[in-house]
Order: structure tokens, then C-alpha cells, then sequence
């Protein structure tokens, strides 16, 4: 990943970009490709959804957004100093501690009746990885 960082430092540098690279624009970019990636799956239902590889057209727009989202961020962590891959082993350590996993392989705490969000009332837990 430094490496990858290092050559998007060197590719804004050259065209004189280092103004506008700030960590509010960085993560506004960043917010703007991620919509980008969505919009590609905002209508598929699920099914669809797990396909959208399966066509080289639409495989292609997954690809380049990915790309997009994953240079953005890479930029933004260069900007302030952040170890992208330090920092997810961290959370993943901190998660691993907090949703602990019982011997029979389900989750001690944030089950079906420990939820928030939207999907309350119809008993969904609406617990992620990021959280």
C-alpha cells in the first residue's frame, strides 16, 4: 500500500495538485466516489447484486469505482499520517473483542434481540464491521 500511496503522492505533485489535496476535499472525494459505487447497485435486488460481476460493461464501472474510492483514501490517510492497514488490524482487534464469538459459532450480544436502526421493529440486528 505505501507504494500505491507514494505514486498517487507522485502523480498530484507533478500536476501541482498538493493545494487542493486537503483531508476535507480528500474526504469529500472520497464520499463522492463511494456514491458513485452505489449507484451502480441502488436498484439490483440482492440476487442482482451478487451477479453485477458477470457483466464485463458493468464489471468494468465496479472495477474503476473501487479504484476511485481506494485512491481517495489512500490520499486522505497520506495526508494526515494514517497506516490504513495499522488501522484496520486495530479495529478488526477491537471488534473481535467486542462481537465475541460463543463455542457454537453464533455471536455472545448483538443478536436478533439487541438491535437499532430502522429494522427494530421487525427484529433485524443492524450491526456492521465499522461500527
Amino acid at each position: 500500500m505505501g507504494e500505491l500511496q507514494c505514486r498517487l503522492a507522485e502523480f498530484a505533485a507533478a500536476r501541482r495538485w498538493g493545494p487542493y489535496h486537503t483531508p476535507k476535499n480528500l474526504v469529500m472525494a472520497l464520499s463522492v466516489e463511494a456514491a458513485e459505487l452505489a449507484e451502480i447497485f441502488q436498484w439490483l435486488t440482492p440476487e442482482e447484486s451478487a451477479r453485477v460481476m458477470d457483466d464485463p460493461g458493468t464489471a468494468g464501472r465496479v472495477a474503476d469505482e473501487v479504484a476511485d474510492v481506494l485512491a481517495y483514501l489512500l490520499q486522505f490517510c497520506e495526508v494526515l499520517g494514517i497506516d490504513a492497514p495499522a488501522a484496520l488490524e486495530a479495529k478488526i482487534e477491537r471488534n473481535e473483542r467486542r462481537f465475541p464469538v460463543t463455542e457454537s459459532g453464533g455471536r455472545v450480544g448483538g443478536g436478533v434481540d439487541e438491535t437499532d436502526g430502522l429494522d427494530a421493529a421487525r427484529g433485524k440486528a443492524n450491526r456492521h464491521s465499522s461500527e
